[in-house]
């Protein structure tokens, strides 16, 4: 079988986010199953340098439409760009991240193509010829396979469900004449929660569930802090208030993949295990020495989170020597 595959890339100020080696790494695999080759779309302002670096990751050629309207995302604007290369080069798979700009884009796509859509897939595979994906449906309770019928299938993968692979091709860099066609919207703003590190970015997490007791996270921010690492919060605590959604870990909130994540009074929930079990290391600190959250951990302490925490934080200043 021979056809193509179209991956979208997505970067923030120039810069790649993970979920893009991710998408391109399986669109690699979803092409070598297929017999064909993996292109990936690049849209920004001024990224055309960087986006040499893409062939590492398994891409044959690499689609740059570079302009100054691009500096930020608009989906009208990105769904007419990437419309138009799908046009072109008729791709019989799209693969891109299933991030909060990816889902978005992925749905107006597949509006605008008439295509099938998967979404928040955890894995693919390829089976005669026909592309195979898993995806959770019902919270998270069961993983559903699904074979889409039709072209461009369009995929867009979970964050930190798919391994990176480095798989050096060509990455012929094309500089692409974008259609910008017509939009309704109108940039105004953009606010940044400066010095905030990306949940699904971070190498270390601290996550807090019900047994925080309230919105008080400041033990677990300055362990978070002295370890560079990100706060998130279990779905009961969010539900509470106490976080934002943004910082929910979960099956119906972000996955992360960190080298070390430490979840405080967390019971460890199946929903909450799905978010962070491909954490490396995984360090659970409860009161209750039975929590399910034990079962999942490599390493865990049975006590107060309060005492526990802080006492923790302290030897690692002592450690870096601050």
């Amino acid at each position: 079988m021979s056809c193509g595959v179209l991956a979208i890339a997505e970067q923030v100020n120039g810069v790649f986010r993970k979920v893009t080696y991710e998408a391109l790494s399986e669109g690699r695999r979803i092409a070598d199953g297929l017999g064909c080759g993996i292109s990936v779309a690049v849209i920004g302002s001024g990224i055309k340098s960087n986006s040499e670096s893409l062939g590492k990751y398994g891409a044959d050629r690499i689609l740059v439409a570079d302009d100054a309207v691009f500096e930020e995302f608009m989906t009208d604007t990105y769904t007419n760009v990437v419309a138009g290369i799908v046009t072109k080069e008729k791709p019989c798979v799209i693969i891109l991240g299933a991030s909060s700009r990816g889902r978005d884009l992925a749905a107006r796509l597949s509006a605008r193509l008439d295509s099938p859509l998967a979404m928040d897939c955890v894995a693919v595979r390829i089976d005669a010829g026909n592309v195979v994906v898993t995806r959770p449906m019902y919270g998270g309770k069961i993983l559903a396979e699904i074979t889409l019928e039709g072209e461009p299938r369009i995929i867009a993968v979970r964050p930190n469900a798919m391994k990176i692979t480095e798989s050096q091709k060509p990455g012929a860099v094309e500089v692409v004449a974008p259609d910008k066609g017509v939009t309704a919207l109108k940039f105004i703003e953009k606010k940044l929660d400066t010095g905030k590190i990306e949940l699904t970015e971070a190498d270390v997490v601290v996550s807090g569930g019900r047994g925080m007791g309230g919105p008080d996270y400041s033990a677990i921010e300055k362990l978070a802090g002295i370890l560079g690492g990100a706060v998130g919060a279990s779905r009961s605590a969010v539900d509470e208030g106490w976080r934002p959604h943004s910082d929910q870990v979960g099956q119906t909130g972000k996955v992360v993949s960190p080298n070390l994540y430490i979840a405080c009074g967390i019971s460890g929930a199946i929903q909450h295990l799905a978010g962070m079990s491909s954490s490396k290391v995984i360090v659970a600190i409860n009161k209750d020495p039975e929590a399910p959250v034990f079962a999942k951990s490599d390493y865990g302490i049975a006590g107060d989170l309060f005492e526990i925490v802080p006492l923790i934080t302290e030897e690692i200043k002592k450690v870096k020597g601050i």
